[in-house]
């Protein structure tokens, strides 16, 4: 799933490209990917793309005041594409195209855009057209930005105290914390030397200090690394800077430890017992608890 190093990725490429192009059409592959139906989709074609924002996971393309803004869930992707104008027309079908965004061809007849695709049965892909992106209920519902000025220790502070959730959850619900997934909470965590099912209220000042270093740092670092990149090569990346997030089996490369799995339903977290638990594994299974 992208997460937030990879949006702000993905919205950094696409200001570079589709910035101050004229729209020529959205089509739309996947009708259940479509959220909104006024405006209608149609209305975007003809405005020109003045800006390109994020908002936690969700991309935001502004068009002249009409805002195109999507979530490419747990299996979606953007595809860049150079030039479209020989593209066959989009029929809905079983695979894994949902949208397709043309723009406005060149003085050379390219006519660039961008298609974004879903592999899996479980399409969760969502697209929005709005007047304003807080009209997306999953934006206007965003905790704080953890890359933001305001997000400061004493910021976090607010948010860890009273709260029961254990802090693995507690990073990933994005009307918390905006941004953070499965993956990068896995890393966080790894870096603040936590164990995923610490209780949030029980953590000290230190630890609330500790963890705020981890959540900026491992994801600034990722954007830093991100910088630049294309669209096709961002999963590669994410892939190999990760240090426990998916390396179960593998060795830890702070310690040498060997990286552990809890697995649930439809997720999996992954940590490493000398560096998070004093080297006390956890159990896999459901409401985990330490082996004794």
């Amino acid at each position: 799933m992208p997460e937030l190093p990879e949006v702000e990725s993905l919205a950094e490429f696409l200001r570079e490209r589709a910035v101050g192009r004229t729209m020529l059409a959205v089509d739309v592959v996947a009708f259940q990917a479509l959220k909104t139906f006024d405006p209608p989709v149609t209305a975007l074609g003809g405005l020109t793309v003045t800006g390109v924002a994020r908002h936690g996971k969700f991309l935001d393309l502004d068009c002249d005041g009409l805002h195109l803004v999507f979530h490419l869930s747990r299996a979606g992707w953007l595809r860049w594409r150079d030039d479209l104008s020989g593209a066959k027309p989009v029929r809905p079908g079983k695979g894994p195209l949902a949208v397709r965004v043309r723009l406005a061809p060149d003085d050379d007849g390219v006519a660039p855009g961008f298609e974004l695709t879903e592999a899996g049965t479980q399409k969760r892909l969502a697209v929005y057209v709005v007047k304003d992106p807080e009209e997306v209920p999953g934006v206007a519902s965003l905790g704080p930005d953890p890359l933001a000025p305001e997000f400061t220790p004493s910021a976090l502070k607010q948010i860890v105290g009273g709260n029961r959730t254990q802090i693995k959850g507690l990073l990933r619900d994005q009307k918390i914390i905006a941004g953070i997934g499965n993956a990068y909470s896995d890393e966080v965590l790894h870096a603040a030397r936590m164990s995923p099912f610490k209780i949030s209220a029980t953590l000290t000042d230190t630890q609330i200090a500790d963890l705020h270093e981890a959540i900026v740092t491992t994801l600034r670092d990722a954007v830093e690394r991100a910088h630049g990149l294309a669209a096709k090569d961002l999963k590669a990346e994410k892939k190999s800077g990760l240090r426990v997030h998916n390396r179960a089996g593998q060795t830890c490369d702070v310690c040498g430890d060997t990286i552990r799995e809890v697995s649930f339903a439809d997720s999996s977290l992954q940590y490493c017992p000398t560096c998070q638990t004093e080297g006390k594994i956890l159990a896999d299974r459901r409401m985990s608890k330490l082996l004794k």
